[in-house]
């Protein structure tokens, strides 16, 4: 799970030098995804090393789209709440949620701000692929605004099927690592020859999906060095909900392990305690009922 990296950069290092020493460490980092304050703590908590957010989990939470630019707020509240954890810290923005350079930097900056040690952000516009010039242009507005800030540049030609897919992955790879990208997401792509061309073409770490019965050691001989979980716990949570719920109404028992209400507790952060709401929410992001768009609650 990186934690050798981790322990190598020391206890004085910030939550930056961590997360990104973490990609240079002597395996892979495995990146769980969450999706509200308390997966992201019980993940700490379970011993990874990093934890990233899902956009699908943070929108379907909050009843919304994702990839829709429309879960900015939620995702601001989200980071707001789980950038205390001891350990860095890295935030799906889609693709700066329709944003122009100038207000994605802008959130890039509040991001950093609060403490979160790296930003997803993503070419796939629907059923196609920004302008590579375009999208190189929110990767230097973001550098700009936060240069401490790993920027982890994806692009979709394998996650929309594209003919040609590995080659203009490789020529989309370059324009982002010269615009500044800190490492590249190539979801979608799974054989090995196309990661080894990925990851040469790249020169910085090559993230991709975590793949069942693949083992890291095995993706890390490929030259992948950061592997996400992208949304597959959060639909894995939903499945052992409804699983649960129909097997017990049944008679029967619950499909997995299920935390007891004490460790669940100890999962709240300190800025829970007592009621108290984070600090710096405004009224929206902290989903006052009432309020139009409210964040729903974790």
């Amino acid at each position: 799970m990186g934690t050798e990296a981790a322990k190598a950069t020391g206890g004085a290092a910030t939550a930056f030098e961590r997360f990104r020493a973490l990609h240079h460490g002597p395996e892979p980092l495995v990146l769980p995804n969450a999706w509200d304050h308390a997966s992201a703590a019980a993940l700490a908590a379970a011993g990874f090393a990093a934890v990233g957010t899902t956009s699908l989990g943070v929108a379907a939470a909050a009843g919304k789209p994702d990839a829709a630019g429309v879960t900015r707020a939620e995702t601001l509240a989200l980071a707001r709440r789980i950038a205390h954890l001891n350990v860095p810290v890295t935030v799906d923005i889609e693709d700066g949620f329709g944003g122009s350079p100038v207000q994605v930097a802008e959130l890039a900056g509040s991001l950093a701000a609060l403490g979160i040690a790296g930003v997803n952000v993503e070419d796939g516009r629907g059923d196609r692929l920004a302008d590579p010039g375009e999208q190189a242009g929110l990767i230097r507005a973001i550098k700009d605004s936060a240069p401490h800030l790993f920027v982890n540049a994806r692009t979709d030609p394998f996650w929309l099927g594209m003919p040609g897919a590995l080659a203009e992955a490789v020529r989309r790879v370059r324009i982002y690592v010269d615009a500044g990208a800190d490492g590249v997401f190539v979801p979608g792509a799974t054989a090995g020859r196309d990661l080894e061309t990925l990851a040469t073409a790249a020169g910085v770490p090559l993230n991709v999906l975590v793949q069942p019965g693949v083992p890291p050691s095995r993706l890390a001989e490929l030259g992948v060095r950061r592997i996400s979980f992208g949304s597959l716990l959060f639909r894995a949570a939903l499945g052992a909900v409804t699983g649960t719920a129909l097997a017990v109404a049944a008679g029967g028992h619950p499909v997995a392990e299920v935390p007891s209400y004490e460790e669940v507790q100890r999962l709240a952060g300190p800025e829970d305690e007592g009621g108290r709401r984070p600090a710096g929410l405004d009224d929206e992001e902290a989903g006052r009922p009432g309020t139009p768009d409210a964040v729903a609650a974790p």
